[in-house]
């Protein structure tokens, strides 16, 4: 079984930004990781649950983006603790029997269960490493490197362009002060 989209809920989460401000911000984040079903359930003390978790992620790629192993690791292990997968066969929207790792119970524990085990079964397949922050200034949103060769280091196209822009300009104005 392939986890990374549960490890995308991780990453959806930890680049939220103010989306977790209101219930209907909550709710079109629900709706973009395919939650929208969940989404209905939404309580005011979800939010700061879903809150807290995006902080406790986040540490997690920065830990991974310092190239901390062992604290990214530690984080992990600790999430898996306070948050149990429950697998569960599930057939909807006319898809095959398929596996689920969480049903039923609160909404941000099924959300934390999903995302965190799909991070564990990332980073026991590919490595710490394949987790990472946004390496243009001042971006620094999360990503999953799943490249084949290791070379992501941009949360998007856009951001990864805006870098390369920028080098670009700086060679440029380091080259024309050294003629003069």
């Amino acid at each position: 079984m392939d986890l990374t989209s549960y490890a995308e809920l991780a990453v959806l989460l930890v680049n939220s930004g103010d989306a977790l401000d209101t219930p209907e911000g909550a709710k079109r984040l629900l709706a973009q990781a395919g939650r929208a079903r969940q989404a209905g359930r939404l309580t005011r003390a979800d939010l700061e649950i879903l809150r807290e978790l995006r902080r406790e992620l986040a540490a997690v790629f920065a830990a991974a983006a310092r190239g901390d192993e062992q604290e990214a690791v530690d984080r992990l292990n600790s999430l898996l603790a306070r948050h149990p997968v429950r697998p569960q066969l599930s057939r909807h929207d006319g898809q095959r029997w398929h596996l689920h790792l969480t049903e039923g119970g609160h909404l941000p524990d099924e959300y934390a269960a999903g995302a965190v085990m799909g991070l564990t079964a990332l980073v026991t397949e590919l490595g710490v490493d394949r987790l990472g922050a946004c390496q243009a200034a001042p971006c620094r949103r999360a990503y999953l490197d799943t490249s084949s060769n290791r070379s992501r280091r941009y949360c998007s196209e856009r951001c990864a362009s805006r870098a390369n822009v920028a080098a670009y300009r700086a060679r440029r104005r380091h080259l024309s002060g050294h003629r003069g």
